[in-house]
């Protein structure tokens, strides 16, 4: 059954409105019909209703609310990937995977190693695609949040909030010792909604003095393995590891 997000003015009495792209997605992509049934959520509240569809406009989508439901599909702990910026399509990629994954959010970040090279105008574009990239596989994947995915940032911009974090990780190919196992493995289990934030370098990894400055503002540096994980590897590899290990 197909997914789709609404706002709260949306939803009035038993009634939920879904309007702009939605509507043509729902006309002529999936071709649904009045009386099919979908899942809508609010995007504000997070709660979720089985609804019918009621009527099918040029411009909107009426349907009755079935009923609401109670459970959820998004995790107790709380993943934050601070992504190195990579070239290419391979943002996408990572945004797509880890909404799929469970991550919450996402904050693209230029590091002392990041190729790409973007202007205001680019950048902004750039987060606008994301941001539906983000939606659409939140929807795909029937989650109750959308991914947030941040603005660009530059590198010592990460430590501005970082104590609002329970858990601070350094993914760095150099570190040797420090499994992402055997930490995990000593975190208090009965822990609820950790916030857990990740710094994942872009391709070429993190610099030394990046490293450096990691490791004064108390990240752990881990490693994922033996083997170098390219830039849109790692971030699915540690985020799935922590929710199989943290989640129930």
């Amino acid at each position: 059954m197909y997914k789709f997000f609404v706002n709260s003015n949306q939803i009035v009495g038993n009634t939920i409105i879904i309007i702009n792209s939605d509507v043509n997605h729902i006309k002529n992509v999936l071709r649904l019909k009045t009386g099919e049934s979908i899942y809508i959520c609010n995007k504000e509240t997070h709660k979720n209703f089985l609804c019918n569809i009621k009527e099918i406009c040029d411009d909107k989508v009426i349907s009755d609310i079935v009923e609401k439901i109670e459970y959820t599909t998004e995790t107790n702990t709380y993943i934050h990937i601070f992504q190195g910026l990579p070239k290419s399509e391979k943002m996408e990629y990572i945004i797509e995977k880890c909404t799929e994954i469970g991550v919450k959010e996402i904050t693209p970040v230029i590091m002392d190693r990041t190729i790409i090279k973007l202007d205001d105008k680019t950048k902004e574009k750039k987060i606008i695609r994301w941001r539906k990239i983000a939606e659409v596989a939140s929807k795909q994947s029937k989650r109750d949040e959308i991914l947030i995915l941040n603005q660009i940032i530059n590198f010592k911009e990460i430590f501005e909030n970082i104590n609002e974090y329970d858990i601070l990780l350094l993914a760095y190919e150099e570190e040797k010792n420090n499994t992402l196992k055997n930490f995990l493995r000593q975190i208090n289990k009965k822990s609820d909604g950790l916030k857990i934030a990740i710094i994942i370098g872009p391709e070429g990894g993190i610099s030394d003095t990046e490293v450096e400055y990691c490791i004064k503002h108390k990240f752990t540096s881990i490693t994922l393995g033996k083997t170098i994980l390219r830039t849109e590897t790692a971030p699915l590899v540690i985020s799935s590891n922590i929710l199989y290990e943290l989640e129930d």
